[in-house]
């Protein structure tokens, strides 16, 4: 990291405190430490799966549609984290609690843009 940036605060980083992916449903909620509540389909999980058997190894991750949609396991990865499994056995996306909250598709968090359609960095 550049000496001019500086790491995040801890206090900064979002942190849930409520996940929710209750069996045979298809979306996962979390609940945030600042009130919000995203709830996230579980096609956009899986077209966003940050590994790098779906986005590569370099640049922007966006939706790639494909894959299992059946949700079948949900594994916290340190106090970060978590490594979603799918029902046709990949289970490489580790997606960070950071990736999540800007990952939110609801209006306020997408600014308006179709989830679909927007692209994160790594």
């Amino acid at each position: 990291m550049p000496p001019s940036e500086k790491p995040p605060e801890p206090e900064s980083l979002p942190r849930p405190l409520t996940l929710r992916a209750p069996m045979g449903a298809r979306q996962m909620e979390i609940d945030w430490h600042d009130g919000h509540t995203s709830i996230y389909p579980h096609r956009l999980l899986r077209g966003f799966c940050p590994c790098a058997q779906c986005q590569g190894h370099q640049g922007a991750i966006r939706f790639r549609e494909g894959g299992s949609l059946e949700l079948s396991e949900v594994e916290e990865v340190g106090n970060y984290a978590v490594r979603l499994g799918w029902a046709d056995d990949h289970t490489t996306g580790i997606y960070s609690f950071r990736f999540l909250r800007r990952l939110c598709p609801c209006p306020t968090c997408s600014a308006g843009v179709e989830p679909e359609s927007r692209s994160f960095g790594h």
